[in-house]
């Protein structure tokens, strides 16, 4: 009996040890500040001291904060607060995929519509077929496409005795991205789209009749690859610059996604998706110094509720940008500026942040965010990245990111 009083006894022991151990277990603390002190004699530090006072503003109580402030000139890390946590980046999601559009397509890179024929002209009568391929290009308007559409005239085309083909192989056929919202007001993600509008088929069949082409089979559309006997006849090509500047200017979510699609059909499958694209988005991840497998790119514009990346992440994306000239004289002009243009132009008035501030903003339902790069009044090149998240109403963000900002730059 005695014995088993003495095993009850440790085994009680044991629980209350274990019980107690884990109550001294201290609470996560998910607002640390972890920025360094300086001697307030300098800008760093008195920089550093309006910031500690900012990240303990009563709104971090209710909702998430990530930040991190890199000076590239010294090499050095300024503010570190949860820089390394997840979360939705919204249209920062911009920044990643521009980065990686013009780290792998190249600064020169054109994104084509193209039209195609096969057979031959007998007494102004295509003896074959006419193909349009979409290339993904947001940029395509309607007076291009009439120009398409003439360019058979223009050869003497006066009639069709073949079928018309849509080339829609490029992407995958799906309208939307992956962890977008059903309600999420958006543009169908089609490679053959006609100012943002599915119009393609419409607007071509108005403009051959406007131009005189008939034919038996005008109106037989097939959705299906270009024969390979088909020759160029028609290029409509812009450049990677035009789309980056509406992109990022006016953070065109349609705009980001092409780009994106451009990435993924790099790889040379037909038709591309979304695991073709972070296959690329991966590599400069890669390259940066960090692990891809700690992040989820969704999609190219940030309006997927899967996105998932860090202050850290995309610091040391733009850090990539910048120091690699052929990237950062793509990706510079295209950032919106404070008080200037794009999407930043009504903020930062009339402090020393406007005309300084070089950044991407992002917006969706509960996160705001912005990162990019502004200049020290000591002449140092900084690049940051503020994530607010939880908030219920947008200012709130944007507010602080302001603060941020022109602590920065005073």
């Amino acid at each position: 009996m005695k014995q088993k009083t003495l095993l009850l006894y440790i085994i009680l022991c044991v629980c209350m040890g274990a019980w107690a151990d884990e109550k001294e277990i201290p609470k996560a603390q998910y607002n640390v500040n972890t920025i360094a002190l300086d001697d307030t004699t300098t800008w760093t530090g008195r920089m550093q001291r309006q910031m500690d006072s900012l990240i303990n503003l009563p709104i971090f109580e209710t909702t998430q904060l990530g930040l991190y402030v890199r000076d590239l000139t010294e090499g050095r890390d300024l503010v570190c607060v949860n820089h390394r946590q997840r979360m939705r980046p919204a249209s920062c999601q911009k920044v990643i995929t521009a980065i990686g559009a013009i780290r792998h397509l190249g600064g020169n890179y054109k994104l084509h519509t193209q039209m195609l024929v096969t057979g031959e002209v007998r007494d102004s009568v295509l003896m074959g077929d006419v193909c349009f391929v979409g290339g993904m290009d947001p940029l395509l308007s309607q007076g291009e496409v009439y120009q398409m559409t003439k360019a058979l005239k223009d050869v003497g085309i006066d009639s069709l005795a073949g079928v018309i083909y849509l080339d829609l192989t490029m992407k995958s056929q799906d309208d939307m991205g992956w962890g977008w919202c059903w309600d999420d007001k958006t543009v169908p993600l089609r490679p053959l789209m006609v100012d943002k509008k599915d119009h393609f088929v419409s607007e071509m069949l108005t403009d051959l009749r406007l131009l005189g082409v008939k034919g038996a089979s005008i109106d037989r559309i097939v959705q299906a690859k270009c024969p390979t006997s088909a020759r160029l006849l028609c290029d409509v090509t812009h450049t990677i610059d035009q789309v980056l500047d509406r992109m990022m200017k006016r953070s065109d979510n349609f705009f980001a996604e092409c780009l994106f699609y451009q990435l993924a059909s790099l790889s040379g499958h037909r038709p591309a998706g979304r695991s073709e694209a972070t296959g690329y988005i991966d590599m400069i991840i890669r390259e940066t110094g960090l692990d891809p497998a700690q992040y989820q790119i969704a999609d190219g514009s940030g309006l997927s509720l899967y996105n998932y990346v860090s202050p850290e992440l995309l610091v040391k994306l733009l850090q990539y940008a910048y120091i690699n000239e052929p990237i950062r004289s793509h990706l510079l002009p295209s950032l919106p500026i404070a008080g200037i243009d794009g999407t930043l132009e009504r903020r930062m008035l009339k402090t020393l942040a406007q005309g300084n501030v070089r950044a991407k903003t992002g917006t969706v339902e509960g996160v705001s965010s912005l990162s990019g790069y502004c200049t020290s009044p000591e002449g140092h090149v900084l690049v940051f990245s503020i994530i607010n998240q939880g908030v219920r109403q947008t200012a709130t963000g944007r507010n602080f990111q302001d603060k941020v900002c022109e602590t920065l730059c005073k």
